[in-house]
């Protein structure tokens, strides 16, 4: 067991084995559907969440982890002797950030470093996953913690969806209100900026979603840079696939992960996503 605890939060859309392996721990968001509550990726999977969403009458919402489940975490964690790195979607998109740190204020003798991401899903995973790599190679928690943090700022994650509804619904649209009420056909190109939702682009038809997106890509990471990406989706497997080939032609990629999103996310971007979330090695 390593020294340092890598902690981090469901919306980091990691699977579950990936997790197990690596040492990981995973704190979950929860999933309402009216007065049910459900742990994300615990007592809910993508599979049950998308059948749940066919059947219910109620658009679902989502919630942050109470202070208690990460104070339970932490305490365990420094029990064992061990210091802790937590690694967190955005404080922009979620109250999650700001629940881990009145945890870590109540976690009275632990050594506790928090890094905000202002990030999500993969491109949360991606450093939290780098993160437990190197917590497994002894690195110690200040050393990891920076790296979290560097790695975040150079984070680009771009992304299409077939609607804005569900991003709207859940008041996460920030600053690509401006792509509602498209024309037919017009795909909605969206990024993670500064830690909020934001516009990215617009194009006609499905099929210049990506090419966009690598134009887009290529404006903040030249072709041939050597980088670790991932490629995520609600619901299009084969078309994350297709995707991750096609950037595989353009850069030096170390690392690569598909991942479908995880209900919390699923909730605000709705079916029919694909996405990209890449950083140059550092």
């Amino acid at each position: 067991m390593s020294k340092v605890c890598i902690v981090t939060d469901s919306t980091a859309d990691l699977p579950a084995q990936l997790r197990q392996e690596l040492g990981i721990e995973m704190v979950p968001l929860n999933v309402h559907f009216g007065d049910e509550v459900l742990k994300d990726q615990i007592e809910i999977d993508n599979d049950a969440f998308w059948a749940k969403l066919s059947h219910s009458t109620v658009h679902p919402r989502t919630s942050q982890p109470a202070p208690g489940d990460f104070l339970a975490v932490y305490r365990q964690a420094a029990e064992a002797g061990r210091s802790v790195v937590s690694i967190h979607i955005s404080s922009l998109l979620s109250g999650t950030f700001n629940s881990a740190k009145v945890a870590a204020g109540m976690a009275e003798g632990a050594n506790i470093e928090l890094v905000d991401t202002r990030s999500a899903s993969l491109g949360l995973g991606l450093i939290v996953v780098e993160a437990a790599r190197m917590a497994q190679n002894g690195a110690g928690a200040a050393e990891i913690a920076a790296y979290a943090r560097t790695a975040a700022k150079g984070m680009q994650i771009f992304f299409g969806v077939d609607t804005l509804e569900f991003l709207a619904r859940n008041g996460r649209i920030g600053k690509a209100q401006a792509l509602l009420g498209g024309l037919l056909n017009i795909k909605p190109i969206l990024k993670v900026e500064e830690g909020q939702v934001a516009a990215a682009d617009k194009v006609r038809g499905k099929s210049k979603v990506l090419p966009r997106i690598q134009e887009l890509l290529a404006e903040k990471i030249p072709a041939g840079r050597k980088v670790r990406v991932a490629t995520l989706h609600t619901n299009a497997p084969e078309e994350a696939s297709a995707w991750l080939a096609a950037l595989k032609q353009h850069y030096d990629v170390v690392e690569t992960m598909v991942a479908p999103v995880g209900a919390v996310i699923a909730v605000h971007v709705g079916p029919g996503t694909v996405g990209v979330a890449m950083h140059e090695v550092l």
